[in-house]
């Protein structure tokens, strides 16, 4: 059985992405695509274990486990969840907000952090998003995530505002911000407990040895001029945090507080962590 792993297609998990391109995808049929693409394979069951939008958990914790050590997470500014404005967040009131086609933890993160911080209740569009026209004219702002966020963050249009949210939510609650989760199918996970263990040991043996591979990861992808080595090596050492130790796991335990208590899910999910 050739387990079916979706991997997240952005440098917020280059650690996993260069462990899979030197060996660590062996014995794996990988599809590669944004969080919103993978959410939905994974609901569809066309996935056994993915990196996926955290909220999805909570759309289905029915159906899916989470894997434990390894998330998408950060504990202030990540640089690449942002909201990009025209006008003060405080001044968007019942504006027209667009939402990137790319994710779905951050659309409920910026419903969170718009309602309770800045009493904005705007009209919401979800679309495809670009650097170039970040903010198309009729709206008063948009939600970047990933790596089109990232090159914002470092290269703001003029005239533009740049709230980065994650900054927002640990102004907001004090707690850290998960934005993506690895999942697992239960019926795989009950299924095939040997398979899911040796993706999970990859998965966070990729994490685990970073420091070794870093240099050689952030060389390989330097050459489509993105971003400098410098911006990469702070992204991936301080801002996004892989790790989903007690303190993670209670900022995502609250940020599902926040969202069923806004009606963005029905209920906070118990997290089930996958035995493996």
């Amino acid at each position: 059985m050739v387990p079916r792993l979706g991997h997240i297609a952005f440098l917020n998990v280059l650690p996993l992405s260069y462990a899979l391109a030197h060996g660590a995808a062996e014995g794996l049929d990988i599809l590669r695509a944004s969080p919103a693409q993978l959410n939905g394979r994974l609901e569809a069951k066309g996935l056994d274990v993915s990196g996926v939008s955290s909220i999805t958990y909570a759309r289905h914790a029915d159906e899916l486990l989470i894997l434990p050590d390894v998330c998408i997470a950060s504990d202030g500014d990540v640089r690449s969840v942002l909201l990009v404005s025209r006008v003060p967040a405080e001044e968007i009131g019942t504006q027209r907000v667009l939402l990137s086609d790319q994710s779905a933890s951050s659309h409920a993160l910026l419903k969170i952090i718009l309602r309770h911080s800045y009493g904005a209740a705007p009209a919401y569009e979800t679309r495809a998003l670009t650097p170039e026209d970040p903010v198309p004219d009729g709206a008063a702002a948009s939600l970047f995530i990933g790596d089109d966020a990232l090159e914002l963050y470092h290269h703001p249009p003029n005239g533009i505002r740049i709230y980065d949210l994650a900054y927002e939510w640990k102004r907001l609650t004090g707690a850290r911000m998960v934005f993506g989760i690895w999942a697992a199918a239960r019926s795989f996970a009950a299924a095939h407990p040997a398979e899911l263990a040796m993706v999970h040991g990859r998965i966070a043996e990729a994490f685990r040895r970073w420091d070794e591979a870093k240099d050689a990861a952030i060389a390989a992808v330097l050459a489509d001029g993105r971003f400098t080595r410098a911006q990469l090596t702070a992204y991936l050492g301080s801002a996004v945090v892989w790790h989903l130790d007690a303190e993670t796991l209670a900022g995502l335990r609250l940020f599902y507080r926040y969202a069923a208590e806004d009606g963005l899910i029905a209920r906070a999910p118990a997290i089930e962590l996958a035995a493996v």
